[in-house]
């Protein structure tokens, strides 16, 4: 794969505020890339930097091997963009919010109709914008970013309010977008999301990268940790757990047994001791790390603090 999406040391301050400070990365054709970080690390800021919205102090973008300031029209045509704080008129109609997008890009009708047929939106093409839910507007937006065929997608905290359901579904579209050959770049706080969704993540905090790489791999290289907490009466449970290479500690409380260690052999080690021993088990869960862990061990807070 080679890089649709080139950042070199890209440094943007409002006054004595350093909104994003130093940033450099690359996203790859055909991925979706997530740039991750609690509200006010510098995720917006950084892809209209990309998109050609705010200009930059300093530092290098191309996309699609165009600059987004010197060839600012000729990229508008290969690039789809849905805002963070988008918003349209309350009375617009979807089929009228389409035809003029449309209409803007040169495009027939016809393809906004088909989009809105993909998107399940067909039956409310005659509907006001400002009756719309959460989740149908933010099809509505993506619908709207996909207009002119882009070869990449930009979408800003595209799920931020939307209930679960709501979010899964976008999360589906997003993953047909990929599919169409598309490359998506997408900024989220929800780290469930980039697990979910991104195929590479870089962390973003006060500005800065703080690492860059598959989601797995950042929870493997940086929170190794794994537990299984079961549940058994068996008095040498315990200690036929901890004669398991992998394990760490075992504690107990009562019945309920803690194993801790390291690799994603684990597990399949305790299920193993537990078939060989015939431990009668009467619960049984892992506890596997994920991103929010990660953020957590890199900046000694929770993304939500």
């Amino acid at each position: 794969m080679h890089p649709v999406i080139q950042v070199s040391g890209v440094r943007k301050t409002y006054g004595s505020n350093v909104a994003v400070d130093e940033v450099s990365f690359e996203v790859n054709d055909g991925e979706i890339f997530g740039l991750i970080g609690p509200n006010g690390a510098g995720k917006t800021t950084t892809m209209e930097c990309i998109e050609g919205l705010r200009t930059p102090d300093r530092g290098a973008i191309s996309v699609l091997g165009l600059d987004p300031f010197r060839d600012v029209y000729k990229l508008q045509n290969r690039i789809g963009v849905q805002l963070q704080q988008a918003q349209l008129q309350k009375r617009i109609k979807v089929w009228e919010a389409i035809d003029l997008w449309a209409l803007l890009y040169g495009k027939q009708a016809t393809d906004g109709e088909r989009l809105l047929e993909q998107l399940g939106l067909a039956d409310k093409r005659n509907a006001w914008f400002m009756t719309l839910s959460g989740g149908q507007k933010q099809r509505l937006f993506i619908a709207l970013a996909l207009i002119n065929d882009p070869e990449v997608v930009f979408l800003d905290e595209l799920t931020t309010g939307l209930d679960p359901q709501a979010r899964r579904a976008i999360w589906d579209l997003v993953r047909g977008i990929r599919e169409r050959g598309k490359t998506v770049f997408l900024t989220t706080h929800l780290m469930e999301e980039a697990e979910r969704l991104c195929d590479r993540v870089a962390i973003i905090e006060h500005g800065r990268i703080i690492d860059i790489d598959r989601p797995q791999s950042l929870v493997n290289r940086h929170c190794p940790d794994r537990s299984v907490v079961l549940a058994s009466d068996d008095p040498h449970a315990a200690e036929r757990f901890r004669a398991i290479p992998q394990a760490e500690t075992v504690t107990c409380s009562g019945t309920q047994i803690t194993i801790r260690g390291r690799g994603d052999d684990l597990v399949t080690e305790v299920i193993q001791c537990i078939s060989e021993n015939r431990i009668r088990v009467t619960d049984f869960r892992t506890i596997l790390p994920n991103l929010e862990d990660v953020f957590l061990k890199l900046t000694g807070h929770s993304i939500r603090d």
